[in-house]
């Protein structure tokens, strides 16, 4: 081949976008499983509700769900269980898209658990976050709710990785991983006897790095709190812990101010930030291909201890 020719040829092989197109497919199969199974819990269930935080992975199913009933017309309510503790620019963006979408938000509080007793602190400086089953469990029982669409993805944390798609909780609303229906050939077993209910994740089989990729593609807004921001932060057992009224630095801990990002959003006392420059959802898309530690890993102080383990929590009723 001709010397020239064959340069032209190396660098339009280098130019087209062949990896965009390869990453498009991939997103576009993620994005057709998705829909299928929001549709297939519209079909089956009576009092389905799709669990909203206002985090990345909440905000990718719903737009999953415009895709797949049409922008104003999601079947079924959004539900958001509030520990109190939340980033107050999560709970905004959360009321603000709701109100956007047209969609009914249901909201109940741990405090209000607390206020009837159910909910109980050791101390007050506890972290609300696992007690967020309890209220979750009563809002099931207020509402009826017999299928509860989640965000969790098998990526995220090794209790995740054993969850069917569609994960049966028994009358007590617990989670029993042995007691499992088999999913073979994306056939999902839906009958549910009296009290019991479904917990069921869409994307499940999408990891960290396809999600920033949808939200790439599809321009999908986000709280601010996912991007680069200036923090005052201490380094406390190998993560940055916010300083906030909630999280105070301890004795003999220096504040530092540090450019962070936050890659799970959740209760202010056990979600860290981690450090980043990242500004857009394509650096972070870069940065996230050389990660080797999971979002919840090198973020969560709540996974750190066995007493608050995911599967522990998960068996007690949690998402």
């Amino acid at each position: 081949m001709n010397a020239r020719i064959e340069s032209d040829v190396i660098q339009s092989a280098l130019s087209h976008p062949v990896t965009h197109q390869l990453s498009n497919s991939h997103l576009d199969a993620l994005e057709e499983e998705t829909i299928f199974i929001l549709r297939e819990v519209a079909a089956s269930f009576e009092r389905p509700t799709l669990l909203f935080s206002g985090g990345k992975d909440s905000l990718v199913m719903l737009k999953c769900a415009e895709k797949a009933f049409g922008a104003g017309r999601i079947p079924y309510p959004l539900l958001m269980i509030d520990t109190g503790h939340n980033f107050p620019e999560v709970t905004e963006f959360r009321d603000r898209r709701a109100k956007e979408l047209g969609a009914e938000l249901i909201v109940r509080s741990v405090e209000d658990s607390m206020a009837r007793g159910t909910v109980r602190l050791s101390h007050p400086g506890e972290s609300r976050n696992a007690h967020q089953s309890v209220t979750l469990l009563e809002a099931i029982e207020e509402f009826r709710f017999d299928a509860l669409i989640g965000g969790a993805r098998r990526d995220e944390e090794k209790a995740r990785a054993k969850e069917r798609i569609f994960s049966h909780r028994d009358s007590f609303g617990q989670w029993q991983p042995k007691a499992q229906r088999p999913e073979l050939w994306t056939l999902f077993n839906t009958r549910l006897a009296p009290g019991e209910h479904f917990r069921v994740f869409p994307i499940s089989n999408w990891t960290e790095l396809d999600v920033w990729q949808y939200i790439d593609r599809e321009n999908i807004e986000l709280p601010s709190l996912y991007y680069a921001h200036q923090r005052p932060v201490v380094e406390r057992k190998g993560l940055l812990v916010p300083v906030t009224e909630l999280t105070p630095a301890k004795d003999g801990e220096e504040v530092v101010q540090r450019e962070v990002r936050f890659r799970t959003v959740g209760d202010i006392t056990c979600t860290c930030p981690v450090a980043s420059s990242a500004a857009s959802a394509a650096d972070i898309v870069a940065e996230t291909l050389s990660v080797t530690v999971s979002e919840r890993g090198a973020t969560r102080m709540d996974d750190k201890t066995s007493d608050a383990s995911m599967e522990k929590r998960k068996r007690d009723g949690y998402f």
